[in-house]
């Protein structure tokens, strides 16, 4: 599937400790006499410090490598993470994030604690845990692989009296001050990785739960670039079920203005261009500014373009001005991938409708032969637009023909 996935990286790359590197077996060893340290009822300050030990241990490959083969301690570190003080519960989860940011890791540290997304899952949505956004990463990278996304999605399916795990995932990501103690700005990669799955997308698309409607706002979200790109990649995510867009693009949802603002700059359009934009696009002030992340511009790009799978869609696109936007986007995009998908878009909006029977863009299906032939091609136009870039920012030569360093 297509849809986006995407995670928290790792927390602590830089934390390895410095010296000269220890023989494996010998730190094999010196890893074994962590165990006893970090277990419940160690001593809190000779616990802390093993913690640490450990997640210093966790900021190289092979150290996270060699704590993927010690199923003892990755238990006792998600009992850790899980733990109330004076346990270091933030050191244990820092070094989750770390380990959950290799996917090749995903499986031994779910064989060592299956019940590790429900438990973090309780901790990430718990609004007095202090190390909840910790946990929520742990959750957003584990979630890009589909059997650890399958396990949160199980854990969020036990429901709770009155609320569906879902529901109170996006309760939090959507309530100002739901924790005062931790923003949860990655309980939007978490949202967006889960939105991978049908049952989810669902949810998120079940037009009497008014959910989607609640995500909108944050695509434009100030103060995390983390947050903004969940929600955008939820929202693409569910632009692929094409049944949808008719009532995403009408009055109840509306969603297409919200796809667009981000891409939108302080362009002064003519009267005539102005009357045919959305009322929240007109009339923009001079030091708006667009999207300043590639990625998001991009994933906001390819929901749009979704959007435009159906005639009635591509119809509603147009008729909402979306070509304006999109072609002062492409005379400012600085990135040669960002421009080669708004091109694509724009090609859309001004082609000729398909021939009867392929209206559904979706529903197309592609000779495998000509499918390789496009992506050869894709791959040549980036290839084109990476170069006339680079020309751009070549340095001018220096006088007498010297070499610029």
């Amino acid at each position: 599937m297509g849809e986006a996935g995407t995670g928290a990286g790792a927390l602590a790359s830089g934390l390895a400790s410095a010296g000269s590197p220890m023989p494996e077996a010998g730190l094999e060893a010196e890893v074994a006499k962590l165990l006893p340290f970090l277990a419940p009822g160690a001593r809190a300050d000779l616990q802390a410090e093993a913690a640490r030990h450990v997640l210093e241990l966790t900021g190289s490959g092979p150290g996270r490598t060699l704590l993927a083969g010690q199923a003892a301690l990755l238990r006792a570190l998600v009992e850790l993470a899980a733990a109330p003080a004076p346990a270091p519960a933030r050191d244990a989860a820092r070094a989750l994030v770390n380990l959950a940011a290799e996917p090749g890791l995903h499986e031994p540290l779910l064989q060592a604690e299956p019940e590790l997304p429900a438990r973090l899952l309780g901790r990430a949505l718990d609004p007095q845990w202090p190390w909840a956004e910790e946990a929520a990463a742990v959750l957003a990278n584990l979630s890009r692989e589909p059997a650890p996304c399958a396990a949160l999605m199980a854990a969020l399916e036990v429901a709770e009296p009155g609320e569906s795990g879902l529901g109170r995932l996006v309760r939090a990501l959507c309530t100002p001050g739901y924790n005062a103690r931790a923003p949860l700005h990655y309980l939007g990669p978490m949202l967006s990785n889960l939105s991978q799955r049908p049952a989810a997308r669902a949810f998120l698309l079940d037009p009497d739960r008014c959910v989607v409607q609640r995500l909108l706002p944050l695509t434009q979200f100030p103060d995390s670039s983390v947050r903004r790109g969940g929600v955008v990649g939820t929202l693409r995510n569910c632009c692929f079920e094409h049944r949808h867009h008719e009532w995403l693009l009408g009055p109840e949802v509306d969603i297409l203005p919200f796809l667009l603002l981000p891409l939108a700059g302080p362009e002064d359009f003519s009267e005539e261009e102005m009357e045919r934009l959305p009322v929240d696009l007109q009339y923009l002030p001079p030091d708006k500014q667009r999207e300043p992340d590639a990625d998001i511009r991009k994933m906001l790009i390819e929901a749009i373009m979704l959007l435009t799978a159906t005639a009635p869609g591509r119809q509603q696109v147009r008729n909402q001005g979306a070509y304006l936007i999109l072609r002062e986007l492409h005379s400012w995009e600085p990135e040669p991938d960002v421009r080669v998908a708004c091109e694509k878009l724009i090609q859309v909006l001004l082609g000729d409708e398909p021939e009867q029977g392929m209206e559904n863009l979706l529903e197309v299906q592609v000779p495998e032969d000509v499918e390789q032939q496009l992506r050869r091609l894709d791959r040549q136009e980036q290839d084109r637009h990476t170069r006339e870039r680079s020309e751009e920012l070549a340095p001018e030569p220096r006088a007498g023909g010297a070499t610029p360093t």
